[in-house]
Order: C-alpha cells, then sequence, then structure tokens
C-alpha cells in the first residue's frame, strides 16, 4: 500500500489518497452492507420495530432513510481504487458520531425502550463504534506504509 501525491504548485498542500488495503476495503463494504440492510429493515421494519422494541415509529423510519443514502456513499467509497484519507476520516467521523448519540439516546432519556429495545440500540452502537475502530486502524496502517514508501 503507498500513498500516492498530487503534484501541486508550492504553497498549495497534496491531498493524499490511499492505496486501498484489503483491510480498509472490507470494512467498507461490510459497513455499507449492514448500514443499507439496516437502513431498508428500519425503514420499512419500523412498525415492527416500534412494537417489539418500544422504539418509537418515526425514530426508526428517519433512522433508516439516513442509512440508505450513508450506505451508497460508504460503498461508492469502498469501491474507489484510492480513497481519500479525509473521505475516510469522514466516515470514521460519522460513525463515531452515531454510536455516542445512540448510546445519548438512552442515556438522555429521549427514548425508552424496553429491555430488548435498549439491548438493540446498545449493540448496534458497539457494531457502528467497531466498523469505525476497524476503519481507523486500516487507516494508520495505511499511512504508515504511505510514510515507508515515500
Amino acid at each position: 500500500m503507498r500513498a500516492i501525491r498530487i503534484n501541486q504548485p508550492k504553497g498549495i498542500q497534496a491531498m493524499s489518497f490511499l492505496q486501498s488495503s484489503t483491510l480498509l476495503r472490507q470494512a467498507l463494504i461490510a459497513d455499507a452492507t449492514v448500514s443499507g440492510v439496516t437502513g431498508l429493515f428500519f425503514f420499512f421494519g419500523a412498525g415492527l420495530l416500534a412494537g417489539l422494541l418500544d422504539l418509537p415509529e418515526a425514530l426508526s423510519r428517519y433512522a433508516g432513510l439516513a442509512l440508505l443514502p450513508f450506505a451508497a456513499a460508504v460503498f461508492a467509497l469502498a469501491r474507489q481504487a484510492n480513497p481519500s484519507r479525509a473521505a475516510v476520516r469522514l466516515l470514521i467521523a460519522v460513525n463515531v458520531l452515531w454510536a455516542v448519540a445512540s448510546i445519548a439516546l438512552l442515556v438522555g432519556g429521549w427514548i425508552a425502550p424496553n429491555l430488548l429495545g435498549t439491548l438493540f440500540v446498545a449493540g448496534q452502537a458497539l457494531v457502528v463504534a467497531l466498523f469505525a475502530e476497524i476503519q481507523f486502524i486500516a487507516l494508520r496502517r495505511a499511512a504508515a506504509a504511505a510514510a515507508i514508501v515515500a
């Protein structure tokens, strides 16, 4: 894995791109797939989730609606041979924000799911946080490899 630098005039910082590693590509594809399937389930199964988990139906529906374009963007990033570091960092930040917001919904008392709903919300927050961690590790490895090549 190596960094590809674009030649630019002096004074303009070159944007760096990563030659995508297997770990990064697999993490992105897994994130896109899980987000897409979850988005469809949240959107079309909002009524079922509301009854089963005591979660607000609108919350599930809007979460699903938000996840669908997110999944498409992550999949597009995964397909790039050389994704930008900035795009991967943004993805990591969004995943961390999602995980923190999910826990904040529970801790802040904004939602009052039953036990199964609480476990569901906490579990999906954990999965999203794990995606962020794996993506961070892959990004760090790619940067280290680029430093060796440079």
